[in-house]
């Protein structure tokens, strides 16, 4: 499980990130990111007011099964885990998975994510 101060939690800060954010798709993912600040170049910040904070959707629609979706949900969490460090501060961020995410393998989550967070900029090094 992410951290605390690492997740969205309420629905109207899904709501914001879904009005204002920037979104990018690819063939399970879509990613919505919403800046609080102009991105910088300026390195992470560890101060949890000015963290990035995430958000993943699974809907009914990708499987009715709740076991099937809290898995994917699992697999997506531990590919963030590996890109938790690189992404800018003060970014909010809503991943929603498509029907197809439901045969997606940890490996596939980690390669998309990556992709689609560069193409958002949102991870350093990629701006």
């Amino acid at each position: 499980m992410l951290p605390k101060h690492h997740r969205l939690r309420r629905s109207r800060e899904f709501s914001q990130v879904y009005r204002q954010g920037r979104k990018a798709v690819s063939a399970h993912l879509l990613v919505r990111a919403w800046s609080l600040t102009p991105v910088t170049s300026a390195k992470p910040v560890a101060d949890s007011a000015h963290s990035s904070r995430i958000g993943i959707v699974v809907s009914l629609k990708v499987h009715k099964r709740a076991v099937v979706r809290n898995r994917l949900k699992r697999r997506v969490r531990a590919a963030l885990r590996t890109l938790l460090p690189r992404l800018h501060s003060s970014q909010w961020i809503v991943i929603s998975l498509k029907p197809e995410a439901a045969e997606c393998e940890y490996g596939e989550f980690l390669r998309e994510l990556e992709q689609l967070f560069t193409k958002l900029e949102v991870l350093h090094g990629h701006s």
